[in-house]
């Protein structure tokens, strides 16, 4: 019986040394395991900042083609608009050159005025549509982003930079200069 009593002692120290075994190994297996986790976790983090990241560039990269896009759109004509200017100026030139008196003598100058002010009206009528607007200068106070200075006058009635003469009409193409409006503007007063 003492026989049969060590045997179970041994067989008993035999298990807890393999169950110590066992526990440490899982241990270690745990303690790898965990290091994995949390690897794949930082690795996972770093591929969803780098996800995001390209993610938002693509979104920045669509969102300025798109406005390159409505910008080609919206000023394409402005080359186009510039020349049609000079078409502008000699309507109003020519609408300005035909007195009233003359028109109510002359019945060919009535009807000449007439054909040139429908036509000029019909480019105006298109200046709007193509979003290009004539600026409106007169008597508003100068504006280098839209004017140009062609002369001083003394006027002390009246308050320096504005504008008292238009000499040619200024144009703009949905809101970005086409043509500088180029005025006449009141002196500044000297001390």
């Amino acid at each position: 019986m003492a026989k049969k009593k060590l045997k179970n002692q041994n067989e008993n120290c035999e298990v807890n040394k393999e169950s110590k075994e066992q526990v440490s190994n899982s241990q270690n297996n745990g303690d790898d395991t965990q290091k994995m986790l949390e690897q794949l976790q930082k690795e996972n983090s770093e591929l969803k900042d780098r996800l995001l990241r390209a993610l938002a560039e693509v979104e920045n990269i669509r969102k300025r083609a798109e406005k390159e896009k409505e910008d080609t759109a919206k000023y394409a004509i402005a080359k186009f608009a510039k020349e049609m200017l000079g078409v502008a100026d000699n309507l109003a030139r020519a609408l300005e050159s035909i007195s009233e008196e003359d028109r109510k003598n002359i019945k060919q100058l009535e009807n000449i005025y007439v054909g040139v002010e429908a036509t000029q009206k019909e480019l105006m009528r298109a200046f709007d549509i193509g979003g290009i607007k004539k600026l409106e200068p007169m008597d508003k106070a100068f504006d280098a982003n839209f004017h140009e200075v062609m002369f001083e006058a003394d006027m002390p009635e009246k308050p320096a930079g504005q504008v008292i003469e238009i000499l040619e009409d200024g144009y703009t193409v949905n809101g970005r200069l086409l043509r500088p409006a180029r005025v006449g503007v009141v002196k500044k007063k000297s001390k």
